[in-house]
């Protein structure tokens, strides 16, 4: 049983941030440098994103479910706790950037008229969404580096005898 967990924990660790790496790396850099508008580019990437997101948070709950059940009072709790924290941390993480941050951004697009990049410098839905954007990068990316702790701290846990 302690196999097959440990299965199930690295493969959503797996997806979740092999998916992170790839879209941060692959989908947005080549959206923007191929497709005709920005606006077309960061619909891609908006779309891309929700599912990405869909998928971090169904590997989370299978992760944590996993975690739970493989660690018991013998086991190496301080390991467990730290990936646990780091998967919720991920967690929060994404339903923040997908249930407020992605909202609010496009809500602005539409106050922007449908493409920001069209309306003026000072138009203020331009301005948020300009904000809100940053944001979301860092808070993704706050969520990349917790899961590459879990890999490291799973990788220091003692092997199944």
């Amino acid at each position: 049983m302690d196999g097959f967990l440990r299965v199930l924990r690295l493969l959503a660790m797996v997806v979740w941030v092999g998916g992170l790496v790839f879209f941060a790396f692959v989908v947005a850099p080549v959206s923007f440098q191929l497709l005709s508008s920005t606006h077309l580019a960061g619909m891609v990437v908006a779309g891309t994103l929700g599912g990405l997101n869909r998928i971090g948070l169904v590997c989370g709950l299978m992760f944590l479910m996993a975690t739970r059940w493989k660690f018991d009072a013998r086991s190496s709790g301080r390991l467990a706790l730290a990936q646990l924290l780091c998967v919720a941390g991920m967690m929060a993480a994404t339903m923040f950037v997908q249930w407020s941050i992605v909202p609010r951004m496009e809500r602005d697009r539409i106050a922007a008229g449908g493409d920001v990049d069209a309306a003026p410098a000072d138009n203020p839905a331009r301005l948020d969404f300009e904000r809100l954007h940053p944001l979301s990068e860092k808070v993704e990316g706050a969520a990349l580096f917790l899961g590459l702790g879990v890999v490291v701290v799973m990788g220091l846990e003692k092997p199944v005898a």
